[in-house]
């Protein structure tokens, strides 16, 4: 059933997603300094390219008070903005009840966008 979720995921505007998500993470991580948020990017990509079948969980033993530093840059510079988009999408989505299961994927979505240091994806 995820194989089918995910392959209409991509038809209906996942690739795309996940593709602006991999350009962004390219432009980070350009500079140096912007190589943690580019990284963060590219495991936001991943989770957009394929999201039924994954969950997102909790990994802040390795983050310390840098990973909380780089999560609060990270919403100033637009993690906040990211968030929103996945609210809004999730509920245009959750109006109709063939949607519901591609707007659980924007909520799943919103958590890892808005903080994604000291989140770790795994196999649901």
């Amino acid at each position: 059933m995820s194989l089918l979720g995910n392959l209409v995921w991509l038809i209906f505007g996942g690739l795309f997603a996940a593709i602006g998500y991999l350009i962004g993470g390219f432009v980070l991580c350009i500079t140096v300094i912007g190589i943690p948020w580019g990284l963060q990017c590219f495991k936001i990509a991943e989770l957009v390219f394929w999201p039924f079948g994954k969950k997102v969980i909790s990994d802040t033993q390795n983050t310390g008070c840098l990973g909380a530093l780089f999560n609060l840059v990270w919403i100033i510079c637009g993690g906040w903005y990211t968030a929103l988009v996945h609210v809004v999408m999730g509920l245009l989505l959750s109006i109709t009840i063939i949607g519901i299961p591609w707007g659980r994927q924007h909520f799943k979505l919103i958590e890892l966008s808005l903080m994604p240091f000291g989140k770790r994806i795994v196999d649901a």
